[in-house]
């Protein structure tokens, strides 16, 4: 239990409740949660209130991972965490008593909530243009200020660096990347949790730069190399005292706009040939799910990197190979033609063959089938 899921999902084991506090569920938490195959979630808020599309019940629903709505806040203080707890239609249930009244979800509902959001898209693209705008006056010195680079021990100028978000659809596209990794030996640089999507992959990042707060602890000892982001204002994050807890060096880095937005900074500034980007985030329904108002930051860093930044996002999408029956017909061709100029020069291969056909045909007599 806990209002964060980020923070839920670090503790999460695999059959118990989730119950969280997390409006408009956005895709990512839910595809962590259903990643840790809970057998179900309980959610204090309102998974879906119409204001956008948030893909996120149905991404739990299409897991086959049921969905208690609308249990409210006081739930999370009725029960403590490792209580024994049942969900039983639409309400919960501690010691065979009923604690908390909620609305089961199924795909119906999610599907009209869906529709619902769609059609306010527009009003809130709107808004969320009008709070970019205000604020791209505030924040326009991120597109002059240089980073201040910490003094780092991996190399990035004139290499390619690959930086990865656990943003929704990151598997697809990391996996959609490893031909690049495999030739091109990027620099891999992780923001929070995409150190444990590129450790799953069985990739260990170079650099880890967040906040700290959403990274596994295998993550944070992998041996990458840990930048903290902190406030501009130099305050520290919240992640901050857990890598010192843990006893690991870092650096901190203190800059304006989000974690994202400092490691794209930081490969530019240190002289990256190129940054290929996973799992970022960039649309409006992204954004509204990272409960951002606006895009300011993230807006003036793409327009400061330019041409050297190529989003990965989708491209899992863009072309999937299909086996052909030409290319396929092509192949066993070409190893039966080697096949055959193989058989020519070696006599010991003819020899071999001529005895195994005798073999098969003994034993074909034998049995009558031949």
């Amino acid at each position: 239990m806990d209002a964060r899921t980020k923070q839920l999902c670090l503790r999460l084991q695999p059959g118990e409740v989730a119950i969280i506090d997390h409006e408009d569920l956005d895709a990512t938490a839910a595809t962590a949660l259903a990643d840790l195959r809970p057998a179900a979630v309980v959610n204090a808020a309102r998974s879906m209130t119409g204001r956008y599309p948030n893909l996120g019940p149905s991404v739990l629903l299409a897991a086959g991972i049921p969905i208690l709505d609308e249990v409210g806040s006081a739930t999370l203080a009725r029960v403590q965490e490792g209580r024994i707890v049942e969900v039983r239609h639409d309400g919960l249930y501690a010691d065979g008593q009923r604690i908390a009244e909620g609305r089961r979800l199924d795909p119906g509902q999610v599907e009209a909530a869906l529709q619902a959001g769609r059609e306010n898209l527009a009003q809130e693209l709107r808004r969320f243009t009008e709070n970019t705008l205000r604020y791209l006056e505030k924040e326009q010195d991120l597109a002059f200020q240089a980073v201040p680079l910490p003094p780092l021990k991996t190399r990035i100028r004139g290499r390619p660096v690959l930086v990865v978000v656990r943003g929704y659809g990151y598997r697809e596209d990391l996996a959609a990347t490893r031909l690049f990794i495999r030739n091109e030996k990027p620099v891999l640089i992780a923001v929070d949790g995409g150190a444990d999507a590129l450790l799953e992959s069985g990739l260990k990042p170079d650099l880890l730069v967040g906040d700290m707060d959403s990274s596994s602890v295998a993550a944070l000892k992998c041996g990458a190399e840990l930048v903290v982001h902190t406030y501009a204002d130099g305050r520290p994050s919240p992640g901050l005292q857990r890598v010192e807890s843990l006893g690991l060096p870092a650096h901190t880095l203190a800059f304006p706009g989000t974690s994202e937005d400092v490691a794209l900074l930081l490969a530019h500034q240190a002289g990256a040939e190129l940054i290929v980007a996973v799992g970022t985030h960039f649309s409006l329904v992204e954004f509204l799910d990272k409960r951002r108002p606006g895009m300011a930051s993230t807006f003036l860093t793409r327009l400061r990197i330019g041409s050297l930044l190529v989003d990965a996002k989708g491209v899992s999408r863009l072309y999937r190979p299909a086996l052909s029956l030409a290319w396929l017909a092509g192949l066993l061709g070409s190893a039966a033609l080697c096949f055959f100029i193989i058989y020519l020069h070696s006599p010991t291969l003819q020899s071999w063959l001529r005895a195994f056909g005798m073999s098969l045909e003994i034993w074909l007599r034998r049995h009558g089938l031949r």
